[in-house]
């Protein structure tokens, strides 16, 4: 009794803690959140002016990051909506809403009156409901400058049948909030997380709440037993019996004052629901899966796959010292097996090349029939084996060696014999480039990625490529729209008289530009060891990597770390590499 107790009176003190500091962030960014909330109705009374639908063929949506796509529930479509994108100097953030028709490869810009006010780290969720519903919760809304942050508390539905946004307006609901994650499970939507930012403060949130969409009321959730800690960007899933899975995450912790340190979580949880038909009884699982489990990481994102598993995409894994920040960005695939509790990789099957291929059995030679010999005719040994698969699944494999041929023969060889005058060698694969915060859906068994960003030294790249892989086949990616994220516009903060550091230096043309402005003297820039068509990339950065590393050091002074310098260094190759062949 004690130690429950104990554990009880800690559990509230956490609560009261969050609460305490809720109610501190509120108030000191109550001015800042006056001046956005101006902002804002200035973008709504530019909605205000629409008053009919209209539907846009277009190339593809800008580039964006923290947008949400989803898969429109009865139409071969995904819909994608709001985002954000920074170009060095300035954040812009959206409320528009395009239509992608899988079909057709052709997307559509949808306008719709009255829609909500433009954002990105929000949540949205479709159900079949009433021909097609898309519902969005909260998110955030910037500044331009980027240094004030507005986090809605307001719930929407766009009704797909007839075209129109419709503001929920009920009490009881979760707090103003962005990077929540949010699950439709059976007749509710489970909000669950976040967290809440200011220019002085911010608090993480790992409560639970629940949206009736039968009654349209918002309850909050408390579940028995102990629960995630309080956290943002985690991944969060609806199993087929009406339980919900929860991964990972990532929360900001204060070291001392003005010293901040980020947490990436591994761990998961289940939310069982244990109540009757109509009643809220829910509890806290901690689970512990097995199989080749993903990385730490955040940014990373999630669909829901049939057959009752989750695929885990991309996401970066930042190595925080001081104030410097490296991040290592992926663009590998997880699937997690909701029933087995197991995760295992993504990989790409292997492609050969085509061969021809003939009968083993009767062949004619000079019109006579002859019969081949049949392996099994000669000395042989049958070898059982039994391999475990990826997925957990066991397989019997026989094979037939012959005594006088150290080589097996499998099954299928005993069929047809392949010949090997065909080119064999296994075929380049097509992969999306490693980037995190990117919008993934998954349609017919078909995942789709959309936009993301990834960072070379202190440039950021915002991509609104797609790209999608077929979840039973496995074998290739194949791109849907291609875009250069090297033709971007990137303005590079203004630097102040005299100051030493190279905001671009891993940036290639942008470090030149800065050294010719920094020197009067001609083409100083452009004394990089050239490229020698036709060596490849690896090539040149074996041939040149010291000089790289040289350069990377004056940079960023002598004394920086020797594994931040490489990836300086080949960031630099790989860009005048890529801008010189």
């Amino acid at each position: 009794m004690g130690k429950k107790g104990k554990k009880d009176k800690k559990g509230k003190g956490v609560e009261k803690n969050a609460t305490k500091m809720e109610k501190k962030i509120s108030k000191q960014s109550k001015r800042e959140e006056e001046d956005l909330e101006t902002l804002i109705a200035e973008f709504r009374q530019l909605d205000a002016k629409k008053t009919q639908v209209t539907e846009v063929a277009c190339s593809f949506p800008l580039p964006r990051l923290n947008a949400s796509l989803s898969s429109y529930p009865e139409k071969d479509e995904l819909i994608l909506f709001g985002g954000e994108y920074f170009n060095g100097q300035k954040t812009f953030l959206y409320n528009e809403l395009y239509l992608y028709n899988i079909k057709r490869n052709a997307w559509t810009k949808l306008e719709i009156p009255n829609p909500p006010a433009p954002r990105s780290a929000h949540q949205a969720v479709v159900i079949p409901q009433a021909d097609g519903q898309l519902w969005v919760f909260g998110g955030e809304f910037a500044s331009p400058n980027g240094e004030q942050f507005y986090h809605y508390k307001d719930l929407w539905v766009l009704h797909l049948a007839n075209r129109t946004w419709e503001q929920i307006k009920v009490t009881g609901g979760p707090s103003a909030r962005s990077g929540h994650r949010m699950a439709v499970c059976k007749r509710q939507i489970l909000v669950f997380g976040g967290f809440h930012e200011s220019t002085r403060d911010f608090v993480y949130y790992n409560d639970v709440y629940s949206f009736n969409l039968d009654t349209f009321t918002w309850t909050k959730l408390f579940p028995s037993g102990t629960g995630p800690c309080p956290r943002s960007g985690c991944q969060m899933a609806s199993t087929l019996d009406g339980n919900v899975v929860i991964y990972g995450g990532y929360s900001k912790q204060r070291v001392k004052k003005d010293v901040e340190k980020g947490i990436v979580y591994t761990d998961m949880f289940l939310l069982k629901n244990e109540g009757k038909e109509g009643e809220d009884k829910w509890t806290w699982v901690r689970l512990n899966p097995t199989g080749i489990k993903p990385s730490p990481r955040s940014g990373a994102s999630l669909a829901v796959a049939p057959n009752n598993r989750m695929v885990l995409f991309g996401g970066v894994h930042d190595e925080e010292e001081e104030e410097d920040i490296q991040g290592e960005f992926f663009n590998d695939i997880y699937l997690y097996d909701m029933v087995k509790n197991r995760w295992f990789a993504g990989k790409l099957k292997e492609r050969k090349g085509e061969k021809r291929k003939r009968r083993r059995g009767t062949k004619e030679e000079g019109g006579v029939k002859v019969e081949n010999e049949s392996p099994k005719s000669r000395s042989s040994t049958e070898i059982v084996k039994e391999v475990v698969t990826e997925d957990g699944t066991v397989m019997t494999v026989k094979q037939v060696m012959n005594s006088s041929d150290s080589k097996p023969i499998t099954g299928s060889e005993m069929e047809e014999e392949e010949e090997e005058e065909e080119d064999s060698e296994t075929s380049p694969f097509i992969k999306p480039c490693p980037r995190s915060n990117a919008m993934a859906a998954i349609k017919h068994g078909v995942l789709y990625i959309y936009g993301g960003m990834f960072e070379v030294g202190d440039r950021q790249f915002t991509l609104n490529d797609l790209y999608c892989i077929d979840l039973h086949k496995m074998d290739e990616w194949k791109v849907l729209v291609e875009t250069d994220p090297k033709t971007q516009e990137w303005l590079d903060e203004e630097e102040s008289e005299g100051e030493e550091e190279c905001g671009g230096a891993a940036g290639g043309e942008d470090e030149e530009d800065e050294e010719e402005d920094d020197d009067s003297s001609e083409d100083e820039g452009d004394d990089h060891p050239a490229v020698q068509p036709p060596e490849s990339y690896s090539e040149y950065l074996s041939r040149t990597e010291t000089y790289w590393i040289k350069l990377a050091k004056d940079n960023m002074g002598q004394n920086a770390k020797e594994k931040k310098t490489l990836k300086v260094a080949q960031a630099m190759a790989k860009t005048f590499y890529d801008n010189n062949v």
